[in-house]
């Protein structure tokens, strides 16, 4: 199997790393079926926000695809969703996440929330391995990345993947003009 590569990123397969991986991340990959297609690589935990990270290890933004989590009600009810963009985009909270979760505010979920719910840690949080009562809402722009760099549930990895995958996540929605 080749592994995914990209910039100076040193990629391990991923299923046999599960240490740097976030205990519901790990989990959920070692229950896919496209784990083997999956690299994992250390990076500087410092470094693990987009911009930094993208200078220095040498990945464009256009590369990695950012995963943001929202949440909105609707009589009475919230609906949850994690939302996967590309890093030169932001996805569009406002109308197209709003709509599709039937809501009429939508709004970031708080970082202890986000980070308590999940399981990962605020700036590692990623599509994979997250409560199945949240959506997940990919943007059709991330699954044509080539070779895409997720957030692994941990600040100190990066998961690298072709990005066609995005799309087969587990409970994953590929949805059109997600971002802007």
């Amino acid at each position: 199997m080749t592994l995914p590569t990209l910039g100076t990123l040193r990629p391990l397969p991923a299923a046999d790393h599960p240490d740097l991986l976030a205990p519901p991340v790990a989990a959920a990959l070692a229950a896919w079926p496209h784990a083997g297609s999956l690299a994992v690589t250390p990076i500087d935990a410092e470094l693990a926000d987009t911009a930094a990270f993208g200078e220095a290890y040498g990945v464009p933004p256009e590369a990695s695809a950012n995963c943001v989590v929202v949440a909105g009600r609707r009589d009475g009810a919230e609906r949850v969703a994690a939302c996967v963009v590309r890093a030169d985009t932001r996805a569009d909270i406002n109308n197209v996440v709003r709509r599709l979760l039937g809501v009429r505010k939508c709004s970031f979920l708080s970082m202890e929330r986000a980070v308590a719910e999940s399981g990962m840690e605020y700036g590692g949080i990623t599509p994979l391995g997250l409560p199945q009562a949240w959506r997940v809402l990919v943007d059709e722009r991330a699954t044509a990345i080539e070779t895409a760099v997720i957030g692994s549930g941990t600040r100190g990895s990066k998961l690298l993947l072709p990005g066609e995958l995005l799309a087969l996540l587990p409970g994953a929605e590929t949805v059109t003009d997600l971002a802007r």
